[in-house]
């Protein structure tokens, strides 16, 4: 194996890119920007798709990556968090990268960073932007991590942006209204460059970012627009004759939305990025992304799988349950981090989930299990049951449940993943087909 520079293997480096720069979030795209012009990535040698928003980004990553796939195209990803192993951040035509590919990158940005220091998400995503140059990919689908104007993937001058929706979360570093997280998200708009707009109510900041950058505005509800019909979407352009499209084999309802802004965005980048129809209905077909309202039956339990870790997916979340027939009763597996608006992630599952398994997540930003029982407790909740980690809570929620019986497991990636893997769902690294 080529030299590995520092360390031996990814979880060393990890572990050290934790320690690397002194605060854990540091918004300032100017050591990203130093780091990428001393790489000779700016800009990068492939057309790049920014992807902002609050909910919905990795989704709408993984739709693109199926379309442009279909098409022929070949494609890098760069979306974050992982579920399971960090390979999952970096994609290369549907399939993560390898533990070499992650430690020759990782060798080359240290090598070649200088004095310069970068947060845990810079340095992942340098070695995204870095993994798909060496690859000489077509097209890049960056996922922004939080907000956007300092964003270290808003190092790089993207050929459209894609602001999926606007919600409440990270009101710590955001604002704490829509139209404060709105103007961050348009951080990432380009002067005289496509921005699609996935959510039906932008707030005026959007908006407003949009006319004074001179952006090229596509919104949904006045330029585009999608609704569903069965195992169809019809998708709506410019007042053009409706196009029939697969929904997502993922996801639920909410994906009609999302594959809207994605049809929307492929439409915008026709010129440089031409995508015949078949391509486009073949892409939406094959995308998969695990996590998103994924239910399996596990001996005659549903278990149901959401990432949901903010209000507006929880919602999201309860709508999908209200369509679902009722069963004898539903557990809850619950953790997230302490900085969520946890009271408004847990609401409205109150009355549904008769037991709650708490635990907390692999992060120093964990909320407690105990200030996550007496919250549920303050609300009504009268049988929580506190865990020492996810896996535990899983495993003690699947001894109580009986066939008929629903588990949902919500609050975060980092609850969602380790809880498939404690049931044996671990998905082996992926690819797409």
């Amino acid at each position: 194996m080529a030299d590995a520079g520092r360390f031996a293997t990814v979880d060393e480096w990890l572990a050290w890119l934790e320690t690397l720069h002194p605060k854990k979030i540091d918004f300032s795209l100017d050591r990203v920007r130093a780091v990428l012009a001393a790489l000779d990535l700016k800009p990068p040698p492939y057309r790049v798709i920014t992807v902002g928003g609050t909910n919905g980004k990795g989704s709408c990553v993984a739709l693109l990556e199926g379309v442009y796939l279909a098409a022929g195209y070949s494609v890098g990803a760069f979306t974050s968090p992982h579920l399971w192993r960090f390979n999952e951040r970096l994609r290369l035509d549907g399939v993560d990268a390898t533990d070499a590919q992650l430690l020759e990158l990782f060798r080359i940005i240290d090598a070649g960073r200088g004095p310069v220091s970068l947060s845990y998400f810079e340095f992942s995503a340098v070695a995204a932007i870095l993994f798909f140059a060496r690859e000489r990919v077509d097209v890049a689908l960056l996922e922004v991590g939080m907000g956007g104007r300092l964003d270290a993937v808003n190092a790089i001058d993207a050929d459209a942006a894609l602001i999926v929706s606007i919600d409440l979360d990270h009101l710590e570093w955001l604002g704490e209204d829509r139209n404060s997280i709105g103007r961050e998200k348009a951080g990432i708009i380009r002067a005289g460059r496509p921005v699609i707009v996935g959510d039906a109510e932008p707030p005026d900041s959007l908006l407003s970012a949009i006319e004074v950058k001179r952006a090229h505005g596509i919104l949904r509800g006045r330029d585009f627009d999608c609704s569903a019909n069965g195992s169809e979407l019809a998708f709506v352009r410019n007042g053009k004759p409706a196009v029939a499209l697969p929904a997502p084999r993922f996801g639920g309802a909410i994906q009609t939305a999302n594959t809207a802004a994605c049809a929307a965005t492929v439409d915008a980048l026709q010129a440089i990025l031409p995508v015949h129809r078949e391509a486009l209905v073949a892409g939406l077909r094959r995308a998969s992304a695990p996590g998103r309202w994924q239910r399996l039956a596990i001996d005659g339990v549903e278990w149901i799988f959401d990432v949901a870790h903010n209000p507006a997916a929880a919602n999201c979340l309860r709508r999908e349950l209200d369509g679902l027939p009722p069963v004898r009763r539903t557990v809850a597996v619950f953790a997230a981090m302490r900085d969520k608006e946890l009271e408004h992630l847990v609401g409205p599952f109150i009355a549904e989930v008769e037991r709650w398994f708490v635990a907390p997540v692999d992060s120093e930003r964990s909320a407690s299990p105990d200030a996550l029982a007496n919250l549920l407790r303050s609300l009504g909740s009268g049988r929580v049951e506190l865990q020492s980690d996810v896996a535990s809570a899983c495993l003690s929620a699947r001894a109580c449940v009986r066939p008929g019986d629903r588990a949902l497991v919500f609050g975060s990636f980092y609850t969602v993943g380790p809880a498939m893997a404690a049931l044996g769902l671990y998905c082996e690294p992926r690819s797409v087909g």
